[in-house]
C-alpha cells in the first residue's frame, strides 16, 4: 500500500516592531565589537527584539493566526498542534501548544510541546510527517512557536558573541496529509550528547536556583558553560554533521545536491553562511541571509521559507533544504519540493 504524502499548506510569521541595530550591539559590548565587525563578521545589520506584550506563547499564537489567514484553513480541522516555542515563556510549566489552540480556535485538536533548541522546527516537521503517515485519524498538523531567548544574552560576555544575534518572533507552518503540493520529503537529524551541558541558562534551574544574591545575574545567565570543550568539539564536527544531514535528507528524498534550488538556513556568521552556499553549488540569490532579522532560533527556517516564497526565490519545482543546528548539540535538515508534486 502506498504511503500518504505530506505537503505544506502554508506558513505564518509574526515579527515584533522593536529592533536592535549593529551600532547598539556594539555599544552593548562596550566597544569590544565595532559596529562594522558586528555587520561584516557577525552578519547583523539589525535584529528583532520583543515589545512589552511579545511573550513567547503569544508570538506563536499571532504567527498561527497569520498562517490561518494565509491558508484560509478552518482551525477546527486542525488535528494536532506541535509547539516548537521556547521554554522561556510567559509562565513556566504551562503548555504552549494548548495556549495556541485556544487562541486560534482549534477546538478539536490536541497539542504537545517539543524541544530541540534551534533545531526544534526541523525536528518537529519530521515528527509531524511521521504522525500524519502513521495515524489514519490525523489529517492536519500545525507546527508553531515563538522565541525570545535574546533576553538572557550578556553582551559583555565575550564568549557569547555567537549569540549576540538572538532575536524574537514567531512562526507557524501547516502540514496536511495527501496535500499534493509542497511535499515534505526526507529528513535527517544528528545529536551529540557530549555537548548537552556546554551551553544553557546557568541560573534558574534546580542545580543553581535563583537566590536574592544572584537575582540580577540570573537575568543574563545564558552562557557557554564549557566554552573550550564546546568550541573545540564544534570546530571538529559541526560542518561535517551539517553536510551529512543535507546529504542524507537528499538521499532519502531520492535527490542530489545538484537538485537543490534554495537553502533555508538559520542565521550564522556571514563567512560560514557564504561558505556553505558556495559548497552546495548555490548562488547567493538561492538563499536569504537573515541579516535584517538576526537569529530567531527555530523560527529561522519558517521565516526563510516564508520570505523565499514571498520574494519569488522559491517557485514551483524548487527543491528547498531547511537547515538547522541547536545547542545540546543537534544538527538537522529536511527537503521540501515546492509546487505541485509533479513539478520539474
Amino acid at each position: 500500500m502506498k504511503k500518504p504524502v505530506v505537503g505544506i499548506v502554508g506558513t505564518g510569521i509574526y515579527l515584533p516592531e522593536g529592533r536592535m541595530t549593529a551600532k547598539e550591539i556594539s555599544v552593548a559590548t562596550r566597544g569590544v565589537w565595532s559596529e562594522e565587525a558586528v555587520i561584516e563578521k557577525l552578519g547583523i545589520v539589525e535584529k528583532t527584539i520583543p515589545g512589552e506584550n511579545d511573550g513567547t506563547q503569544e508570538m506563536g499564537a499571532l504567527a498561527a493566526l497569520d498562517c490561518i489567514k494565509n491558508t484560509g484553513v478552518d482551525p477546527e480541522t486542525i488535528d494536532v498542534v506541535i509547539s516548537v516555542g521556547e521554554e522561556w515563556k510567559e509562565y513556566p510549566l504551562t503548555t504552549s501548544a494548548l495556549y495556541v489552540m485556544d487562541r486560534i480556535g482549534a477546538t478539536k485538536a490536541w497539542g504537545i510541546d517539543v524541544q530541540n533548541r534551534c533545531c526544534t522546527t526541523v525536528s518537529a516537521l519530521k515528527m509531524a510527517k511521521d504522525m500524519l503517515v502513521a495515524d489514519d485519524e490525523i489529517h492536519q498538523i500545525m507546527v508553531v512557536g515563538g522565541y525570545r531567548n535574546g533576553d538572557f544574552v550578556d553582551f559583555t560576555d565575550k564568549n557569547m558573541s555567537m549569540m549576540y544575534n538572538l532575536g524574537a518572533g514567531g512562526g507557524a507552518i501547516l502540514l496536511r496529509k495527501n496535500h499534493d503540493r509542497n511535499l515534505l520529503l526526507g529528513s535527517h537529524v544528528i545529536g551529540d550528547g557530549s555537548l548537552s551541558r556546554t551551553a544553557g541558562v546557568e541560573i534558574g534551574g534546580t542545580a543553581c536556583p535563583i537566590t536574592p544574591e544572584n537575582l540580577e545575574e540570573s537575568k543574563k545567565s545564558l552562557r557557554l558553560m564549557d566554552p573550550v570543550k564546546m568550541k573545540d568539539r564544534l570546530n571538529e564536527v559541526s560542518m561535517p554533521n551539517w553536510y551529512k544531514c543535507i546529504d542524507e535528507s537528499l538521499r532519502k528524498s531520492e535527490l542530489q545536491r545538484k537538485d537543490l534550488g534554495f537553502l533555508a538556513i538559520l542565521h550564522i556568521k556571514r563567512s560560514g553562511h557564504d561558505s556553505m552556499v558556495q559548497e552546495l553549488g548555490l548562488r547567493p540569490d538561492q538563499t536569504i541571509y537573515l541579516e535584517q532579522y538576526g537569529h530567531i532560533g527555530q523560527i529561522d527556517q519558517i521565516l526563510s521559507l516564508h520570505l523565499g516564497v514571498e520574494q519569488g526565490k522559491i517557485q514551483d519545482g524548487t527543491v528547498v533544504c531547511m537547515l538547522a543546528a541547536g545547542i545540546g548539540y543537534v544538527w538537522a535538515a529536511n527537503i521540501v519540493k515546492w509546487g505541485p508534486a509533479d513539478a520539474v
